[in-house]
């Protein structure tokens, strides 16, 4: 039988691990706010799986690779930073133009985007949101590098074992997915009570606001 000290304890360190990545504010935090924000809460809960899907894939691969993922970046860090920075800035700009093609278009997001994401076809549109998002995280870099880095350094501490090898990587999963359906239901909370006018406008005021926050990754 397993001794649950250990695995408690490394449930717990996943969860500081999980956490400590998630929760700077950044541009993929912006991005599921705006998902939220812009199509409702179904779509916003998607986008939080989606990155904490790819969370829990780095938390895996850092407690089973971590000393050859750490050397594997050696070096890299600022390519990776820069790379993952233009990937967001990328997302951002597609979501100005896509936005700027609808209004030219006389088409915005409305108040009944949100709905339509609720029922009838919902369940695939939020598939979509979730691969979309899987996607995002993947091709951002950086994340990698962050989590090998505080994933490893915590993961050090563990009592070997793969059942707390386990915990370690559903704690920081869980705290991933916690935080992220924060955003994505804080974002949908503010786009129900806000009017359609505002509504329209909040999804080239994040866009914006992603491309800015990449600028800064990438120089900072």
């Amino acid at each position: 039988m397993l001794d649950a000290s250990p695995v408690l304890s490394a449930a717990a360190l996943g969860v500081v691990a999980g956490l400590s990545v998630a929760v700077p504010v950044g541009p993929v935090a912006v991005l599921i706010v705006r998902e939220g924000l812009v199509r409702g809460r179904r779509a916003g809960l998607a986008a939080a799986a989606g990155v904490a899907s790819v969370d829990l894939t780095y938390a895996m691969v850092a407690v089973l690779l971590g000393a050859q993922v750490s050397r594997a970046l050696d070096g890299w860090e600022t390519w990776l930073r820069v790379g993952g920075a233009v990937v967001l800035a990328v997302v951002g700009l597609v979501g100005l133009a896509r936005w700027w093609r609808g209004r030219s278009a006389g088409v915005g997001p409305g108040p009944g985007a949100a709905a339509s994401d609720e029922a009838g076809d919902g369940t695939v549109r939020a598939a979509r949101v979730w691969a979309r998002f899987v996607v995002i995280t993947l091709l951002n870099p950086a994340t990698a590098l962050i989590f090998a880095t505080v994933a490893v350094g915590l993961a050090g501490r563990l009592v070997a074992g793969p059942g707390a090898l386990v915990a370690f990587a559903l704690g920081a999963g869980t705290a991933s997915l916690a935080w992220q359906c924060v955003l994505g239901l804080a974002g949908a909370w503010a786009g129900g009570r806000l009017g359609a006018r505002w509504q329209h406008w909040s999804a080239p005021v994040g866009s914006g606001l992603v491309v800015l926050l990449a600028a800064w990754v990438a120089v900072a």
